[in-house]
């Protein structure tokens, strides 16, 4: 057996399937996890095309930006506590405006580069800090950058625009952060994922109860692409402020402002939390501050 118990665990927190059904098919995948998960949405068993991993680590996103120079960083910590304290965010943001100011090619080189900083605030906090990833944009000419940070720093958002007014920028960026696109157009899907997405639905016709000609499949696995683009592409999807038009359309209806790119982040995504006993924590909560005395 090419897999642990870990994996089986793992493989339904991503698709909700029954343990058994998960461990059945990553047997059947030989281990290998994106098989299995393709192998359970085959069967009909699991419907995201998505691989978010678990969100488990703590930390804040952060977007900082000037002169037309942006960027959008990911910085963790390990506990929620200090997340959300002062120190912690105003050490985020510190990162931010270098990584503005300084355009560095790596988050090893902000890690280099603000060392000292890193060191001193590890020491008054108390955790361990990492500058996970960052995403800078340099405005386009004719471009404008907007940023949106929901939760407090759970989610991120930077998107590129032109011919936007502050408002419909702003309920892109929105837009990003609830319904979390891949692409902005359907040009911009890779032809082998297209072509795996409807491999995979075709799969799942053949799989049904009551076998179709070929000809009814093929119009079936057109219409459940169209669903998969209305998912991964963001003028496809339904505008959030108003599910019976498009993104496409609500851009269009404000002077045809269009999207160049855009980033989001998720605090956290793909990235294991730290399981800890209950008991365990208050034990060692109350051995800090003994020690203090």
């Amino acid at each position: 057996m090419n897999f642990t118990n870990k994996d089986i665990m793992d493989l339904r927190a991503k698709t909700g399937v029954g343990m058994m059904d998960c461990k059945k098919a990553l047997i059947e995948a030989d281990g290998d996890m994106d098989k299995a998960v393709d192998i359970l949405r085959e069967k009909g068993m699991a419907t995201s095309a998505k691989r978010a991993g678990k969100i488990a680590s703590q930390g804040i996103v952060d977007a900082y930006g000037k002169d037309g120079v942006y960027a959008l960083v990911e910085v963790n910590c390990e506990s929620d506590f200090v997340a959300k304290g002062d120190q912690f965010k105003a050490f985020v943001r510190e990162i931010a405006q270098y990584i503005v100011d300084a355009a560095p090619a790596s988050v090893e080189d902000v890690a280099a580069a603000k060392a000292d900083l890193l060191n001193e605030t590890v020491a008054k906090i108390g955790e361990k800090i990492v500058v996970r990833r960052f995403e800078r944009y340099v405005a386009a000419d004719g471009a404008a950058v907007s940023s949106y940070i929901h939760m407090g720093g759970k989610i991120g958002v930077m998107v590129e625009t032109v011919g936007a007014s502050d408002e419909v920028a702003h309920d892109i960026a929105l837009q990003i952060a609830a319904a979390n696109p891949d692409y902005v157009t359907i040009a911009e899907v890779p032809a082998d994922r297209v072509e795996k997405e409807k491999e995979i639905l075709k799969v799942q016709a053949l799989n049904e109860d009551k076998p179709k000609p070929m000809n009814i499949i093929e119009k079936m696995i057109e219409g459940r692409i169209h669903k998969f683009y209305k998912e991964v592409c963001l003028l496809e999807q339904p505008f959030v402020k108003d599910q019976d038009k498009s993104v496409g359309a609500y851009l269009k209806a404000n002077g045809g402002a269009k999207v160049n790119r855009f980033v989001r982040f998720t605090m956290g995504e793909g990235l294991e939390k730290k399981e800890e006993n209950l008991a365990n924590e208050v034990e060692e909560q109350i051995a800090k501050a003994k020690a203090g005395k």
